[in-house]
């Protein structure tokens, strides 16, 4: 965070850089100067916390990518979530005093620690300040929730197709480009999270490519039809997007065409 400081070698950040971060307003009695939360950061394939770890802070993203997963006793994972800037971790760890999912960096990660007895101890004295960070992890159960309603009522391919819009939104959200981004998930981590295997994930965007709604190069993905993403219910069989394909690449060189008569008129 750029308005952060430094003290004793570290990054820290107040009160106010923590909750505009968070998208919340800050608690007008408590000065935020007062009040400086540590950063601390992570490479990519370190875990944040792991399943059963004693809970005692939670971790609001500052920049980076992770993922939150289950594992089975045979070792499987199951990805819940996939958070990124703005983003608070660890809350599943306030009911039992342990961390239930494990967090694993994606990226870099640089987060803001925020300890949960020092966020408790706040609460008693500013209410307001308790308020807003219970609004905070509401807010992440809402998106759980969603995504659970979406995992039941949507086929496989509208599955992906709004988790493609849902990056969007939220590269967009930070600052960055919606129409092209880099996937920092692996196609099996995107199939564990939306319930589909990785051969459908893959499958899925190779077709979303053929038809015109996304171009794909590895990870790199570039939006080209939002607004059909968004409605989509199903894809059209093999055979008519053979078809959609053809008939667009042809307009295509139809267009290329009259462009050039048009220049050497």
């Amino acid at each position: 965070m750029e308005a952060g400081r430094q003290r004793q070698g570290r990054l820290w950040s107040n009160l106010k850089e923590v909750c505009d971060l968070l998208h919340i307003t800050p608690a007008v009695s408590v000065n935020s100067e007062e009040l400086l939360f540590q950063h601390v950061q992570f490479k990519t394939g370190q875990r944040v916390h792991t399943i059963g770890q004693a809970f005692d802070t939670l971790y609001i993203v500052n920049s980076g990518f992770l993922k939150t997963v289950l594992i089975d006793e045979f070792g499987n994972e199951q990805v819940l979530s996939f958070p990124m800037k703005g983003d608070m971790l660890g809350v599943d760890g306030i009911h039992t005093r342990h961390y239930a999912s494990e967090a694993v960096a994606l990226s870099d990660c640089d987060l803001i620690l925020l300890p949960f007895k020092k966020l408790t101890a706040l609460g008693r004295v500013h209410a307001e300040l308790e308020n807003v960070m219970y609004g905070v992890m509401s807010r992440e159960l809402v998106r759980e929730q969603a995504m659970i309603g979406m995992l039941g009522a949507l086929s496989a391919e509208a599955r992906v197709a709004r988790f493609l819009v849902s990056l969007a939104d939220r590269f967009a959200a930070m600052g960055y480009s919606s129409k092209l981004f880099n996937l920092r998930m692996t196609r099996h981590e995107i199939g564990s999270y939306l319930g589909l295997t990785l051969e459908t994930v893959s499958r899925t965007l190779s077709a979303f490519n053929e038809i015109g709604l996304i171009t794909v190069d590895q990870r790199t993905i570039g939006i080209k039809d939002a607004d059909a993403l968004k409605t989509l219910r199903r894809l059209p069989p093999s055979r008519s997007r053979a078809k959609q394909a053809s008939a667009k690449q042809k307009a295509e060189v139809d267009q290329s065409g009259d462009d050039q008569i048009l220049a050497t008129a």
